[in-house]
């Protein structure tokens, strides 16, 4: 079976640990993978993606290498284990902005390789692969585009209350969105187009899930690429949606934050109706809720189940409840 799934960062990752628990992938394989076996394709948001002290940082990708990997902090749920942090203070000493990112020693050493990668040419898709060849992920990551598509962030300035455009990283890093916020803009994305491992990815499923990450910032970033939603649209293969809100709050993050700014309630009902059904104008065939939560939406399969990754065994149930609505054999 070739599973596809949309995913953002830390709840996304573990998200695609279930998934490898279900199928056997990855750390959970009982034997090296073959010609035949069940496929995991991530396609990872890159609207978080920025360039820092001369060095390119793509969080999302990193937070699912990591932890597919091995080498994830346990506590943070991003970065590297065992970390240091000598290259941080050091830059604090010269002053150097900004002040407010977290960059760990270990970490560093991946952003310095993909930046020499990118600047000699390589596109961002092969990077990730040359990265993953390090961590041996058991999945197949691919950047939602090789081209540039970051998240930016209309706020009132807290010092001077002008109205500016900010990078994502700072308005969630730096303020935890904790300013007046207007609206979000995809930069970049009336030029940037889905790859061709993308389409593929999309195309050739079995079946398609939308990871519980935020549907704003991270999976609606994922649908601001061009071709994308379409590709979507006109697979043959079911799209099975985990709403991210449980029992009226996010599961992780602040994708309560990102729904205000855009006018939705925090419910997995609306959520699901952001998405939209397939048989209408959207993306979904299928929506897995919390058990505690309700959701009524015209043209979309509904189920109700646990939906807290606790652990990957617990997620595996969650991925294989929305196999099973989607009426997939595992």
């Amino acid at each position: 079976m070739k599973v596809t799934v949309l995913v953002g960062g830390v709840g996304g990752a573990r998200f695609l640990l279930g998934v490898q628990q279900l199928l056997g992938l990855g750390r959970f394989a009982s034997a090296p993978a073959a010609p035949g076996d069940d496929e995991l394709t991530a396609i990872v948001n890159v609207g978080d993606d920025a360039w820092m002290h001369g060095v390119r940082i793509c969080p999302d990708l990193d937070t699912c290498m990591y932890t597919l990997g091995g080498g994830v902090d346990p506590q943070r749920g991003w970065g590297h284990r065992d970390e240091t942090w000598h290259a941080k203070e050091e830059l604090a000493r010269y002053g150097v902005q900004p002040d407010w990112f977290e960059l760990g020693d270990r970490d560093l050493a991946t952003h310095l390789v993909r930046s020499q990668m990118l600047r000699a040419g390589y596109p961002l898709a092969q990077v990730t692969a040359a990265l993953c060849d390090r961590w041996q992920p058991g999945a197949t990551l691919l950047p939602a585009t090789d081209d540039r598509c970051e998240t930016h962030v209309v706020i009132t300035d807290p010092v001077d209350d002008s109205q500016r455009a900010i990078h994502f990283q700072e308005w969630w890093v730096r303020y935890r969105a904790q300013v007046p916020t207007h609206s979000f803009a995809f930069i970049g994305a009336e030029k940037a187009r889905a790859t061709a491992e993308v389409m593929q990815a999309i195309g050739a499923a079995d079946i398609i899930l939308l990871a519980p990450s935020n549907p704003v910032v991270s999976i609606g970033a994922i649908l601001a690429v061009p071709g994308i939603r379409g590709a979507l649209r006109s697979t043959n293969a079911p799209v099975v949606g985990y709403s991210p809100i449980v029992s009226g709050k996010p599961l992780r993050g602040m994708a309560d934050a990102c729904l205000r700014v855009i006018g939705l309630a925090a419910t997995a009902e609306a959520v699901g109706r952001h998405y939209g059904p397939r048989a209408g104008t959207g993306i979904l065939d299928c929506w897995l809720i919390h058990e505690n939560d309700r959701a009524e939406i015209d043209g979309v399969a509904v189920q109700p189940v646990p939906l807290l990754m606790t652990d990957p065994k617990a997620t595996a149930a969650m991925v294989s409840a929305g196999l099973d609505l989607a009426g997939v054999a595992t």
